[in-house]
Formats: C-alpha cells, sequence, structure tokens
C-alpha cells in the first residue's frame, strides 16, 4: 500500500476505491474566462458538487484529474469542491502542449538565453513534494501531452522534464497520446532513456483505437491503457469502444486497462449545448449507467470490472 494525496488530504491507496482514471473538475483557458466570459463562480462551484456527489451515489469512489498548466488548472477551486463531497480528487501536475512551450519556459533551461536547470522539472517535483503554489496540496500524478504534431521540441522538452520528475519522486505519469499516430510508442522509449519505470506509466486515449496488435505492443512493454473517452462517440463509436474492451481481455491484456471518460463539470471549449448536440454521452453518469452493463453483456465478470476500476488505478500508484 501507498499514500496518496488528493485535493482535500492524503488517503491510503487501499481508499481509492472504484476510480475513473481520466476525468476533469474544469478545463478553462484563464485568460479567456477572465475576460469574455460570463463566469460566477459559486454557480459552477455548486454545478461541480452536484455532478460529482452523482458520480459518487453511482458508485465511484475516486477520479484521477489530470488538468495542468495549459488546461486552466486552479487547485483552491478544485480543493473546495473536494472539500464537499465524499469523493477523491486526485490532481496532477504537468504542463499541455502539443506544440509550443508558455514564454515562461521559453528562454529558461538548459542551455537557453537564462542558463539553469530545467524549470520544468524543478516545478513538477516542488509539486510533487511539497504543493502546489501555496495550497498545500501535493499532486499526485504528472500529465504531459503529444500528438498529431509529434515529438516537437517543446513537447520533447516537456515530456523529458516529466520522466526526469517521475526519476526523482517515484510519481506515476499519464500521457495524452494519439493512438492513430501510434505516439504511445514516442512517449516509451523517451520515457525509457530517462530511466522511467514503464509499469508508471498511463498512455491515455488508447481506447479511441481499434488496432488491438497495437495495443497488445503497448501493454506489453509495460504501460497502462487508457480507455478514457467513453462518450466521445464521434471519436470512436460505443459499440467498438466496448468491444476494443472485451477483446484485450480475451487476449489477456485485462489487467493493463483503466476506464474513464474524459468528462469534465465544466470546459470552455465549446457550449454545453453544442457538446450536448454532438455527443449527448459524455456525462459522468455513462460508464456507471451504460459501459458497465455493455461490458457485463459481453462476458466481462464482476472480478474482471474490479480490475479496470479499481486494482488497475491503485497498482499505478503502489
Amino acid at each position: 500500500m501507498a499514500t496518496i494525496p488528493t485535493a482535500a488530504g492524503t488517503i491510503d491507496s487501499s481508499e481509492l476505491g472504484r476510480t475513473l482514471a481520466h476525468e476533469h473538475v474544469f478545463v478553462l483557458g484563464t485568460e479567456y474566462q477572465q475576460n469574455y466570459q460570463d463566469w460566477d463562480e459559486e454557480t459552477r462551484v455548486a454545478e461541480a458538487v452536484t455532478a460529482l456527489a452523482e458520480l459518487k451515489s453511482l458508485g465511484i469512489d475516486s477520479i484521477l484529474d489530470p488538468t495542468v498548466l495549459g488546461l486552466g488548472r486552479y487547485v483552491p477551486r478544485v480543493r473546495r469542491i473536494a472539500e464537499q463531497v465524499d469523493l477523491n480528487i486526485v490532481v496532477a501536475t504537468g504542463l499541455y502542449t502539443f506544440c509550443d512551450l508558455p514564454f515562461q519556459f521559453h528562454y529558461n533551461g538548459p542551455g537557453l538565453l537564462f542558463d539553469m536547470p530545467e524549470p520544468l522539472t524543478e516545478l513538477f517535483v516542488r509539486d510533487l513534494t511539497e504543493g502546489i503554489g501555496d495550497t498545500g496540496v501535493r499532486a499526485a500524478f504528472l500529465k504531459c501531452a503529444i500528438d498529431t504534431p509529434g515529438l516537437t521540441p517543446g513537447v520533447e522538452r516537456v515530456l523529458r522534464a516529466v520522466g526526469q520528475a517521475h526519476v526523482r519522486t517515484g510519481a506515476p505519469v499519464m500521457v495524452h497520446t494519439n493512438p492513430h499516430t501510434q505516439s504511445g510508442l514516442v512517449v516509451q522509449r523517451v520515457l525509457a532513456e530517462e530511466g522511467v519505470d514503464p509499469s508508471k506509466v498511463l498512455l491515455a486515449h488508447c481506447g479511441d483505437s481499434t488496432d488491438v496488435d497495437h495495443l497488445a505492443e503497448l501493454a506489453d512493454a509495460g504501460s497502462l491503457l487508457g480507455m478514457d473517452r467513453f462518450g466521445l462517440d464521434e471519436l470512436l463509436p460505443f459499440e467498438q469502444r466496448v468491444d476494443t474492451i472485451v477483446r484485450l481481455f480475451e487476449r489477456g491484456y485485462g489487467d493493463h486497462l483503466v476506464i474513464a471518460h474524459d468528462a469534465s463539470c465544466h470546459i470552455d471549449w465549446y457550449t454545453p449545448q453544442d457538446a450536448a448536440r454532438v455527443a449527448p454521452r459524455w456525462h459522468f453518469r455513462h460508464i456507471s449507467e451504460d459501459v458497465l452493463p455493455a461490458l457485463k453483456a459481453r462476458g466481462l465478470s464482476d472480478d474482471d470490472v474490479d480490475t479496470l476500476l479499481v486494482a488497475n488505478p491503485r497498482r499505478l500508484f503502489e
């Protein structure tokens, strides 16, 4: 067993329970929100408390929230919500970019204008060991991204900083990947060069693919696979997402899978009305109400479901 910091205090890994391994409380463009949105803090907080309390009532005990720099992470707001719900919110540190670094890091680092040890690594380690800002809330895992642009200089720098922070702290790593470009293989190579334990790496968004051979290759290298966009049927239909999980279980890879929606209480990338029209099942209830019954109808047992929701997320931290 291990201890895990959450937004509302430290828990034992045995207390994670049934865990959705990739959900967001808020995804925001902070400057956009502050300048252009009609933002009511009390209303948004109350909506989040309601949504997460409902998730708990459906039998979910914890969420991993990979909202980091670049996605509008504001820990005081998340902590306030966590204190009002009986649900563990496990927060992350890292940086989300598909291409370039923010200018706060553009000129600072090894061999750059302001030559210094990698500031990203130092920031991530501080978030994991001391706390995020002055909140007293420690991050429990690391998060970064690689997508269609591939291993750009900015993306590589973040990925290597994440790897270095893992080596110094042992914190698990989650990476947004694009399985259609097989970027998970790039992640595994780069992180291995930094000395990262492959069993502590979760490759997010593998569930967007039906290429079971490729997913098996990633699992054979030791990584967990995030089957974590249930409800985004435009990216891959529900039935194919379910079928891919079943096929992986049939091939013996059930202990490499975690599950989630990649949903949020509020995201400002589009209006709630547009999101509901394009992806009507993209909400926190979908897995409990639709996905788990479908998996069981395809032959998964209660023990298999516990492997997805309990054992695999817990093992990531142990």
